[in-house]
């Protein structure tokens, strides 16, 4: 009995490892939480006003810069 829970918790801790070391690799290092991060986006309707203002998504309220320049934008938001 004893050599059994061993085995399952070799198993298990085995198991774990192996999922833990699959949530990161070399492919989540070339991925951005949001598309309008991407500069291959950044001319896209969808990162520029008015489209991106409903949900936030705006190049410059997502990098705090306006992506043309490089020039610090000033936020409204505390």
């Amino acid at each position: 009995m004893k050599k059994t829970k061993s085995v399952l918790a070799a198993f298990f801790a085995i198991g774990l490892a192996v999922s833990l070391t699959a949530c990161s690799g070399p492919e989540s290092l070339n991925r951005y939480r949001y598309p309008c991060q991407d500069p291959v986006n950044w001319e896209k309707a969808e990162c520029n006003p008015p489209v991106c203002e409903a949900t936030g998504t705006c190049t410059k309220d997502i990098l705090g810069t306006a992506p043309t320049d490089g020039t610090t934008v000033e936020s409204d938001t505390p």
